[in-house]
C-alpha cells in the first residue's frame, strides 16, 4: 500500500515540506521539530538510566 514511499526523491520531499509550511505555518513546524528533539533526548536519558540500573543490579554481591 505504501510502496510509493520508496520512490520519493529529495525534490519531492522539499516540495512537500514547503506545502506543509504554507498550510500549517513555520511556527508549528518548528515547534514539532523542537518537541521531537526533546522526546529523543528524554528517551536517550531513560535508556541510559535503565542501563545504569541494570549494571548496578548485576554487580550487587549475593546475586545468583
Amino acid at each position: 500500500m505504501f510502496d510509493f514511499i520508496k520512490n520519493i526523491s529529495p525534490t519531492e520531499i522539499a516540495i512537500i515540506a514547503v506545502i506543509l509550511i504554507v498550510i500549517f505555518g513555520a511556527k508549528l513546524i518548528i515547534g514539532l521539530g523542537k518537541t521531537s528533539g526533546e522526546t529523543v533526548r528524554e528517551i536517550k536519558k531513560i535508556k541510559k538510566e535503565f542501563t545504569k540500573a541494570i549494571d548496578i543490579d548485576d554487580k550487587e554481591p549475593g546475586k545468583k
